[in-house]
């Protein structure tokens, strides 16, 4: 238990350290936006581009895990938008909630979590996982909010906005950019990789000081239907994980653990940033983030005690 909570106590102490500066009022009610946007533009890129434009195919490809994870991830996504799409009374905010309930925070805790429990190599499959949850299920989500938007189903409109997005979007572009790099064969320039490096360290403490300084500002209190959200999250996301991981794809040891490690994560901010976006109740998205990332500690803490009995 102690190797635990040697791994989940900095991580939780940084959101801890946002949260009570902003409730202080250290930091001010704009300082999750701002250092948010310098994790987004700047740091969280130049982590991703190193790891993919200094990886190799065989590294970064691996179906058996891509299966997996997207299997359990869409899984929840559209158990809950069935099963929230009667008491939302709104396709759209369904498809808010039910992004919610499966969309996990690869990029602000699974990134440096893997990377201390697993080590270097665990870098791998939360870059993967990230980029599938930002490209795959944010696409999707988008998709279904712009379907129950529009009274017609303009397909053609649908897809060039969501195409639009995704190439706007930084943490798309920069991995993207980083393969485009290792196809060529050509090492990183050392001011280029010097440079990288000391941007992409900044990510792990600025992206969760952010995110307790978010947590801080948008929580407005528990709202009805957070609940189910936050167990399907935490409790059946993982536990749909473990069985494709463990026993049907039989995943090697880093993969499977990998796999089980980032489906436990909680709640992250995108489908708070969609609800803002689309301007529709964001009350139930704030208290799921807030909730399951406390929540997590007891999940992360039982899949690690798992990973290293």
């Amino acid at each position: 238990m102690s190797s635990v909570l040697n791994v989940l106590l900095p991580i939780f102490a940084l959101i801890l350290v946002g949260y009570l500066c902003r409730r202080t009022n250290r930091l001010g009610p704009t300082a999750a936006s701002e250092i948010n946007r310098m994790v987004v533009w700047l740091c969280l890129p130049a982590l991703l581009f190193t790891a993919t434009a200094t990886a190799t195919w065989e590294q970064i490809w691996h179906p058996g895990f891509v299966a997996v994870f997207t299997l359990s991830t869409m899984a929840m996504f559209v158990i809950t938008l069935l099963i929230r799409r009667k008491k939302a009374g709104h396709f759209a905010d369904a498809s808010i909630d039910a992004l919610s309930a499966s969309y996990a925070n690869t990029g602000y805790i699974g990134i440096p979590l893997c990377v201390m429990v697993l080590g270097h190599n665990g870098l791998e499959p939360a870059l993967i996982a990230s980029l599938l949850v930002v490209c795959v299920l944010f696409g999707i989500a988008l998709v279904c909010i712009e379907i129950g938007l529009q009274s017609e189903a303009q397909v053609h409109r649908i897809v060039l906005k969501v195409l639009k997005a995704l190439a706007k979007n930084p943490l798309v572009v920069s991995p993207i950019l980083g393969a485009c790099w290792a196809s060529t064969g050509i090492p990183l320039p050392g001011a280029l990789d010097k440079f990288l490096s000391l941007l992409g360290a900044a990510t792990t403490p600025c992206a969760l000081i952010s995110l307790g300084l978010f947590l801080a500002h948008k929580h407005q209190g528990p709202r009805h239907g957070t609940s189910l959200l936050v167990l399907i999250k935490l409790i059946a996301h993982p536990l749909l994980t473990w069985v494709l991981a463990f026993h049907v794809f039989h995943l090697p040891p880093l993969w499977a653990n990998s796999a089980l490690l980032l489906s436990a994560l909680p709640t992250g901010t995108g489908p708070f940033m969609l609800a803002e976006y689309y301007k529709r109740e964001a009350s139930v998205v704030s208290s799921t983030i807030l909730i399951s990332t406390l929540g997590s500690l007891v999940t992360l803490s039982l899949c690690i005690y798992y990973i290293n009995g």
